[in-house]
């Protein structure tokens, strides 16, 4: 074949070695990627089918804010229940196992909170503590117990499993503060040797519930939300078939709070600290369970009681006690509790004309958070059509008085403070107008707002301007103090307390307030009828 045949040739057989490599290069990939393409579609059908046999009902995920303006405790959803309020910079929540009484026993929250299983008296002895909640540790014990107030212990007799140490309140995230509660040591009691303990006063057939009077017990907002509330949630089930020992037992705070911790237990109760003698039970609570901020949740409660029926109890307790103390004329009103100051406001016909007029209750501060123009906002509320009660309590003033006063008020109002913790006083149907300083809306919503939401009240957050905060005379109109508060609080409560808490004052614009105060009254003329 010449040199021009073969040219031919090769012109006419490379087309198709080239089809025949193509073929084979597809082929190759086709069996590489064939394995691969079956995997991803086990892949996508695994997927979808976990996701219609998820074990969790729809309802679980929580919904946000932004889908339920209005709390109602009697009504809340399963998953609100998850919740757990604590400040922003102890939102970490940490979870612990419980400590059982035996691998197949009910775990020991079952026994803290009554719903485990009666149990043979003449079992043997046992101790068991419920750690799991961010805001308190909870022990249980049942046997022969003995108080032994000298060495800060609970004895009993007859325990198998080593002591157990435990700080009996309820702010257990706050290490600061929780290092200054007593800790009480709960040890088997022949640990030492020799005879037991003899018993001084023995409590038959009764548990004691023994819990913390320390910490920051002096503030008004913290002896409700870190004490009795939770002492309500931990001892109300007993219906006063209980026994409170009391560490770190202060004796104006018996005084100030009888009326109610009469109603939650039926028997004297015990100065852990102060009492020498041994006191007997054959059961035992120590700590105090905790469900958040000035919060019951009903879903929690083994009775299903909520805020409302710890509200029913503070009526019931201070209603007695106003029952039995005769009405002071006005001009003998004690000092922090001024006269009553008539509205000026002439009424059309039958608008809140006939009858009482509506009535704010207006608490003072004197120090920090302070209204400076106090006498301006009275004479805008009398302008507006409400008759003025000012409150000026102190950390002695008589709570039955506050409650006497606050009883009959259609609207409260205050600047963020301890003092707002009075809300717990009003009707559900009424009012609570919240003026909140620079830097505190969080705080205001958390501590107050939520919980006044979840009692049935109407709630108002009136968040100050920098033009009405007094922080403006210290700093720069452009200063993050007043322009981006979150920069400042977002350094920690300290920080937030140094500028926030304790420099500021507030001084209202009555122009934009007034606004407020006009839509208050027109709510509460119409919503509780007044004529």
């Amino acid at each position: 074949m010449n040199r021009q045949q073969r040219a031919i040739a090769a012109a006419v057989l490379t087309p198709q070695v080239k089809s025949t490599t193509e073929k084979e290069r597809k082929s190759n990939s086709f069996h590489r990627l064939f394995p691969l393409l079956l995997l991803t579609l086990y892949a996508l059908a695994s997927v979808v089918r976990l996701a219609f046999s998820s074990p969790f009902p729809s309802s679980f995920v929580q919904t946000s804010a932004s889908s339920s303006s209005t709390f109602s405790a009697e009504s809340r959803q399963e998953s609100e229940s998850l919740k757990t309020h604590v400040p922003s910079e102890t939102h970490r929540l940490e979870a612990y196992e419980e400590n059982p009484v035996a691998a197949a026993a009910p775990p020991c929250s079952s026994f803290i909170d009554g719903t485990a299983e009666s149990r043979d008296e003449a079992a043997a002895a046992f101790v068991c503590c419920d750690r799991s909640h961010i805001r308190s540790d909870l022990c249980y014990a049942r046997g022969d117990i003995r108080t032994d107030s000298a060495s800060s212990s609970v004895l009993v007799y007859g325990m198998k499993s080593s002591a157990e140490r435990v700080r009996p309140y309820t702010r257990k995230w706050d290490a600061a503060i929780t290092r200054t509660i007593q800790e009480i040591s709960i040890r088997p009691g022949n640990d030492s040797g020799g005879s037991p303990r003899r018993c001084d006063v023995r409590h038959e057939g009764v548990p004691a519930l023994l819990f913390s009077n320390g910490g920051y017990t002096g503030n008004l907002y913290h002896e409700f939300s870190d004490g009795l509330i939770p002492l309500y949630v931990t001892a109300q089930r007993f219906r006063g078939e209980v026994v409170l020992v009391v560490a770190e037992y202060r004796p104006w705070w018996m005084a100030r709070y009888r009326p109610l911790l009469e109603r939650l237990t039926n028997y004297q109760i015990v100065d852990f600290s102060r009492d020498r003698r041994a006191h007997c039970f054959s059961e035992m609570i120590v700590g105090l369970r905790i469900h958040g901020e000035l919060i019951i949740d009903p879903w929690l409660m083994p009775n299903g009681n909520g805020i409302r029926d710890f509200q029913a109890l503070v009526h019931e307790g201070y209603d007695a006690v106003a029952q039995s103390r005769p009405s002071l004329p006005a001009a003998e009103s004690p000092p922090f509790l001024r006269p009553l100051v008539q509205s000026t406001r002439r009424e059309p016909p039958g608008r809140c004309s006939r009858g009482r007029r509506p009535r704010i209750a207006v608490f003072v501060r004197k120090g920090c958070r302070a209204l400076v123009n106090q006498r301006e906002l009275v004479r805008a509320c009398q302008r507006t059509g409400f008759d003025v009660q000012i409150i000026e309590p102190k950390r002695d003033t008589p709570l039955d008085v506050i409650h006497r006063a606050l009883v009959p008020a259609d609207v409260m109002l205050a600047v963020h403070g301890a003092a707002v913790t009075h809300f717990l006083f009003m009707r559900p149907s009424s009012v609570l107008i919240q003026v909140v300083p620079l830097g505190l809306e969080k705080p205001a919503e958390e501590f107050y707002g939520e919980p006044a939401r979840r009692l049935g009240m109407e709630y108002v957050a009136y968040n100050i301007t920098p033009e009405e905060s007094t922080l403006l005379k210290l700093y720069d109109r452009r200063s993050p103090v007043l322009v981006n508060t979150n920069l400042i609080t977002n350094r920690g409560w300290l920080e937030m307390k140094k500028i926030y808490l304790d420099k500021q004052n507030v001084k209202l614009n009555l122009t934009r307030f007034g606004k407020l105060l006009a839509k208050t009254y027109s709510h509460v003329c119409g919503a509780r009828g007044i004529e």
